[in-house]
Formats: C-alpha cells, structure tokens, sequence
C-alpha cells in the first residue's frame, strides 16, 4: 500500500485518466474529488459491504420466501392450474 501526505488542492493521479484531488480537511475526515472516465466504478467500500451483506441476508431469507408470503396473505394457497384441454 502507498501511503501519501497530501494538503487541500494537491492531487494524485491513477494512472493516464484518474484525478483524486484533495477537497478539504475537517478533523479527522478529509473530502476527496474523484474525477474518472464513466466506465470506473467509483464505491465506498462500506456502501458495497452493506449490499453485499443485505443480499446475502435476502438469500438465505429467500428460502421461506412462499411461506411468509402466504402468511401475509392470510394463508391464502396459490390458484391450482387449470384444467388441461382436452385432445381432439
């Protein structure tokens, strides 16, 4: 890992097309500028963490997903299929 000392307005470059300019210091935060081509993806890696963990909930969840579903519905069964046509 690189590690910088950079003040407000300096920059540091990624690359030939990614600019990271140094907005401002407040306490023990800073505010970073992040200038990329549209087809970077740019995340906060606790926003990803938290998808991810939300998904992973959501999945195992999903498992009696019909039953909960049903119990919303005030146990209400699924309509059977109709009846097959008959053959000719």
């Amino acid at each position: 890992m690189l590690v910088l000392t950079r003040k407000v307005g300096e920059r540091i470059l990624i690359g030939d097309d990614i600019v990271l300019t140094i907005l401002d210091s407040r306490g023990d935060g800073i505010r970073v500028g992040i200038d990329a081509p549209r087809g970077i993806k740019v995340q906060r890696e606790e926003v990803v963490r938290a998808v991810t963990e939300a998904n992973v909930e959501a999945a195992r969840a999903g498992d009696d997903a019909e039953a909960r579903i049903r119990d919303l519905l005030g146990g209400a069964q699924p309509p059977a299929d109709p009846p097959a046509a008959p053959e000719k």
